[in-house]
């Protein structure tokens, strides 16, 4: 393969079965920052489809103006305010969540860039309301780690077991299967997924 090809593709391009979806480099993921509002967005993006959640966090901004607000803005809006955008008690409840954990933690983007991709999973889901695999899509496009592998999305889960052809019916002999086969991968699983993903797409 020529050699001006990205590190990540030259890679995961080792994998004979893999190779096979890989299209050409993936686009640049876009540098942003305000970690605690991605966190936020995503509890109200949950379980919901992409055009309600559009218009939701839509809804969300024009709290403040159309403008990203501060944790301490967020966690100064009344409940009630929330739920009058379409949200449920019980994301109420989590972005109130994330915002006040942020607050009292001093947790800032920089902050969160020095520590380990473990240490960001340890931390962050200390919040009740924020999962692994909310926080493993943080990393991957907002904190740019590189080798983040979404054992738990189930779009991952599919394309793994129809590219490998694997059994899903035994559950634990599954997940095995997929780290086995993810570990060929690394440091590039990031990359990785979004490959996975783009060839759902397809």
């Amino acid at each position: 393969m020529p050699d001006f090809l990205p590190d990540y593709q030259l890679h995961l391009s080792q994998d004979r079965r893999f190779r096979k979806i890989i299209t050409g480099p993936l686009t640049d993921r876009v540098k942003r920052k305000n970690f605690a509002l991605r966190l936020i967005q995503a509890i109200i993006n949950q379980q919901l489809s992409n055009k309600v959640a559009d218009v939701i966090y839509g809804r969300f901004l024009a709290i403040y103006n159309g403008k990203e607000p501060t944790v301490a803005q967020v966690a100064a809006t009344p409940a009630m305010v929330l739920r009058s955008i379409g949200l449920s008690n019980a994301k109420v409840s989590y972005v109130h969540n994330v915002a006040n954990f942020v607050i009292t933690e001093k947790l800032t983007d920089g902050k969160l860039q020095k520590m380990d991709d473990e240490a960001v999973i340890a931390c962050l889901t200390r919040i009740k309301g924020v999962g692994r695999w909310t926080v493993e899509m943080l990393m991957m496009f907002h904190l740019h780690r590189d080798d983040v592998f979404a054992m738990d999305d189930l779009i991952i889960q599919q394309m793994v077991a129809k590219l490998y052809k694997l059994d899903i019916s035994n559950r634990k002999d599954f997940r095995e299967k997929m780290k086995k086969i993810s570990d060929k991968w690394s440091p590039y699983r990031t990359h990785a997924c979004r490959y996975l993903w783009q060839w759902k797409d397809q």
